[in-house]
């Protein structure tokens, strides 16, 4: 059996609000797991990532939602926070950009795009109210490969039908335009063949993003041409309420897509026992885990080791990881309050896990350890490790 290496006992406060902590990470049952940080020595990361400050959830903070850069140096035990710059509405998808720098999405219905530099300050704004025809941001943004465009998906208001909006990369404004295949999208990623896997997590809304008619709801993972907009693929789940929400490639020769589920049953029993993890073989989409522990709900999903993939079981306060050599299963990696944003280690694996507290490590040849937020802030689903500055 797994054991723990190292706890921090909880409050029972939440993300959004009073920001503890609970961790609790341990050796796999596949791979032996040995506490030697020197073993794997880790890199200085960099990432990006979005938070909102205590009480702004509430309106006490007129500016309570930021992006910005935190520097993750494990080898020093040290966690720093550079110039946050403030945002009109929350921010949630982050892209790394080749100079260094990154893109910020606003989170569903955005009305805006944000691209930084290396430092973190913001080149371009830009409103998307300037577009036409208007449509609303979902989230989440990827590149082309030879980084000529960027891609998000949007939301027509009046129809509720998909989109994904060619972008300039420079501008970030729209070029051209064509159907996701689907309503809601919410993540897309580009495949190694360079066509465009769209997550679309089929729940009816309203202009606002409230959930309507969930007995409607039409997920569905689509494969599309970027450069024609034809849709050359289409795959969906026998039961149309597991909502397809984020996607990661795994590290392999033959690479999985992973995608991870928010399960939106009416009777919170079965919601609760739903399965939290899709696989994409590049043919068939699959369910390959009824496990319960994610508790039907996965906030993000990173590439892990062996092939695999680590999700984020938000309401569960756990960390999992499934690997195809155990397939039926989670290994549980991590036990901590709101556990949100992952971002794979450079070897593939391990992963720094954002929660309530702090940033956590859990990897398979290192001690895990956390690190306090420098801050009280409460870190939003999505972090992006950046590229060193060109």
């Amino acid at each position: 059996m797994p054991q723990p290496f190292m706890k921090h006992l909880p409050t029972g406060l939440n993300r959004r609000q009073g920001l503890a902590g609970l961790l609790g990470l341990a050796a796999t049952r596949a791979f032996a797991s040995v506490p030697d940080a020197a073993a794997a020595a880790e890199p200085v990361q960099r990432i990006a990532t979005c938070w909102r400050l205590p009480g702004a959830a509430e309106g006490n903070s007129p500016q309570g939602d930021h992006v910005g850069i935190v520097e993750v140096d494990w080898a020093a035990g040290s966690l720093r926070l550079f110039e946050p710059l403030p945002l009109p509405s929350r921010g949630h998808g982050l892209l790394a950009l080749a100079d260094g720098g990154f893109l910020a999405v606003a989170a569903r219905p955005g009305r805006w795009l944000l691209r930084c530099d290396a430092g973190g300050q913001v080149v371009v704004r830009h409103g998307i109210d300037s577009d036409t025809p208007r449509r609303s941001l979902d989230g989440h943004a990827t590149a082309s490969a030879d980084g000529r465009w960027i891609y998000t998906v949007e939301t027509d208001p009046a129809s509720g039908q998909g989109w994904v909006s060619v972008r300039d990369p420079l501008t970030l404004r729209r070029v051209a335009q064509f159907a996701s295949g689907g309503i809601d999208p919410h993540q897309l990623l580009p495949a190694p063949d360079g066509k465009l896997m769209v997550a679309n997590g089929g729940i009816p809304r309203e202009a606002g993003g409230r959930k309507v008619r969930l007995e409607d709801m039409a997920p569905c993972l689509t494969c599309t041409d970027p450069a024609s907009g034809r849709i050359e693929g289409r795959w969906t789940l026998a039961d149309p309420r597991l909502s397809l929400r984020h996607m990661a490639w795994s590290i392999d020769d033959r690479p999985l897509l992973g995608i991870a589920l928010q399960a939106e049953h009416d009777d919170p029993g079965r919601r609760a026992e739903a399965p939290t993890l899709a696989v994409w073989d590049g043919r068939s989409l699959d369910l390959p885990c009824a496990d319960p522990q994610g508790g039907g709900y996965a906030g993000d999903i990173a590439a892990g080791p062996a092939g695999g993939f680590i999700i984020s079981a938000q309401k569960q306060r756990r960390g999992l990881w499934w690997h195809p050599g155990s397939p039926r299963g989670y290994t549980r990696v991590a036990e901590l309050t709101e556990p949100c944003a992952l971002v794979p280690a450079a070897d593939g694996d391990g992963v720094t896990l954002h929660a309530a507290r702090g940033a956590a490590r859990w990897h398979l040849r290192a001690a895990a350890r956390m690190l306090a937020w420098p801050v009280a802030m409460a870190p939003d689903n999505h972090a992006v490790a950046l590229h060193a500055p060109a």
